[in-house]
């Protein structure tokens, strides 16, 4: 068996993106909100605020009867009343009269400003003193200053902030309409895998991707399906991935997608009814031997066996997907950093490689070193800060250049 239909990896992210379409959506309430993908534009209800607000504590007054004040020359307004916060406001301000607020406050009909409370002198009960001039709604937040009825809020596609939710606490929005999470099922091969919890003969080892997928995974907001270990054999494997296939999104089974005699993942992938191979062989490293596979409106890739090619595909080529299936309008931000290189780094021209660095700060700049090692050490990742990208068709990057970090 050969490598056929060798990508690129933006073709292969091309290919997805077209075929991918955003899951279903439901009605989510707002205190579970954060951090899900909105599936429908949403417009301010009411006005925020809907009354005018002092925001210092102080007088409401009319702003020309202070035009002019000042330590030598204050303007002298006759207290006519108190606003409590949360209390609506009954006496209106007329010219040559202040009425005590709070932050807070609902501002008094016919008030156009604040006068700060340390701009103030009370003479007694009945009079203050005005040291300094306010301009008109100064110290105030006017009705809809916030946001107007019928604006457009927050966007289809934009993923829920804390200040979002704010908002629409404020406006009064209980609950909103959000696309679920996708669900991606994670199923590891190999007869030599076995569970964490128990201890490795001879020829064995405990299973890694599981647990670095699940974390990748829960990153991207969607949700991790574990189907556990299966071992080399055609019919176990396709009843689990059937199985995954069904309850699923997106199916990543690790291990078994290169070309040994026992690597039975392309097989199973193509005896599935309906099943369409996009790609077996990505031009990137590590990780070139990955399948990509669709089924209707499910995805399943088959991903090399080793630890740091899964993770490099999945940041590469699935994060993308999942970003698309969870109706995103944009991929998240990737945390960059720029630093310089202390060794040489060679590439083939024909791949895009992805080299593991840690950073060290000098005295004015950062150095990325490699972080040596083959895609079967796990270690390699932990001591790594991040990955830099060699773009295909260039053969290396010399030591002194400054590469792009994407962080961890």
């Amino acid at each position: 068996m050969q490598f056929f239909r060798v990508k690129t990896p933006e073709t292969v992210i091309d290919e997805l993106e077209q075929l991918a379409h955003p899951v279903g959506d439901e009605r989510t309430p707002l205190h579970a909100a954060l951090g899900r993908v909105l599936a429908a534009d949403i417009k301010a209800p009411a006005d925020l605020p809907d009354f005018n607000r002092a925001i210092m504590d102080g007088y409401a007054v009319h702003a020309r009867d202070t035009f002019g004040a000042s330590n030598s020359m204050p303007a002298y307004l006759n207290i006519v009343g108190e606003v409590q916060m949360g209390e609506m406001a009954s006496v209106p301000i007329s010219p040559g009269t202040a009425i005590h607020v709070a932050t807070g406050s609902m501002l008094p009909e016919g008030a156009d400003a604040v006068v700060m409370i340390e701009h103030t002198d009370k003479v007694d009960e009945t009079l203050v003193e005005v040291h300094r001039a306010v301009a008109p709604w100064e110290n105030v937040v006017r009705i809809g200053e916030d946001t107007h009825k019928g604006e457009l809020l927050l966007h289809k596609g934009q993923r829920l902030r804390p200040q979002d939710i704010g908002a629409l606490a404020g406006l009064g929005v209980l609950s909103v309409s959000t696309y679920r999470h996708v669900k991606i099922g994670i199923i590891s091969t190999g007869d030599e895998i076995i569970p964490p919890d128990q201890s490795p003969a001879p020829g064995q080892i405990r299973d890694i991707n599981s647990y670095s997928l699940a974390g990748l995974v829960t990153q991207t907001g969607a949700v991790p399906v574990l189907y556990g270990l299966v071992k080399d054999n055609i019919e176990e494997l396709s009843d689990k991935v059937t199985e995954a296939v069904e309850a699923t999104d997106i199916v990543l089974i690790s291990g078994g997608s290169s070309v040994g005699t026992r690597d039975v993942t392309l097989q199973v992938i193509e005896s599935i009814e309906g099943a369409d191979i996009l790609v077996h062989g990505v031009s990137i490293r590590p990780g070139k031997p990955v399948i990509g596979a669709v089924i209707k409106d499910r995805f399943m890739f088959g991903l090399p066996g080793n630890p740091v090619s899964v993770m490099v595909v999945f940041e590469r080529l699935v994060k993308p997907l999942i970003t698309r299936l969870s109706g995103r309008n944009q991929l998240p931000p990737v945390q960059t950093i720029r630093a310089r290189l202390n060794r040489n780094v060679s590439s083939d021209a024909g791949r895009e490689d992805h080299v593991r660095v840690k950073l060290t700060p000098t005295d004015s700049e950062l150095t990325a070193e490699p972080v040596l090692g083959k895609s079967a050490l796990i270690t390699t990742m932990v001591r790594a800060d991040g990955v830099f990208v060699i773009p295909t068709g260039v053969e290396g990057i010399e030591a002194g250049e400054f590469v792009d970090v994407q962080l961890f």
